[in-house]
């Protein structure tokens, strides 16, 4: 695979990865609020749905960078490329497919080719 395909990757993986967070949130949110709303308790309905804007509110703000600089790098803007190596070491904690995917974007992205190709 050439450099162009590996970028292409990298911001596939980005993109994806970001979507199954968003959806993550969405199924956070209804699943804690839908929980607060069966149990039929007063004080449990407003604790929940706040832990629920809490955990979908989480998801939301680490997913949408994903897709920002996935898209960014289908569009191989240079500012794309460094918005998904900071990510890139952040996505490293999450065992074991942030890690895998954290590697490979850094691994790609540090190329010269890929820094000639992102940085015109």
């Amino acid at each position: 695979m050439d450099t162009k395909q590996h970028v292409t990757v990298v911001a596939a993986l980005n993109i994806g990865l970001g979507a199954l967070g968003l959806v993550l949130g969405i199924i956070a949110f209804v699943v804690l609020a839908g929980i607060g709303l069966l149990s039929g308790d007063p004080d449990a309905m407003p604790i929940l749905t706040f832990i629920a804007v809490i955990a979908a509110g989480f998801f939301l703000i680490t997913s949408v960078p994903d897709i920002i600089g996935g898209i960014g790098l289908v569009k191989r803007q240079s500012w794309a490329r460094i918005l998904v190596l900071i990510l890139s070491v952040l996505k490293l904690i999450n065992i074991p497919l942030g890690t895998i995917v954290g590697v490979y974007s850094i691994w790609v992205l540090v190329q010269d080719e890929a820094v000639q190709m992102l940085d015109r």
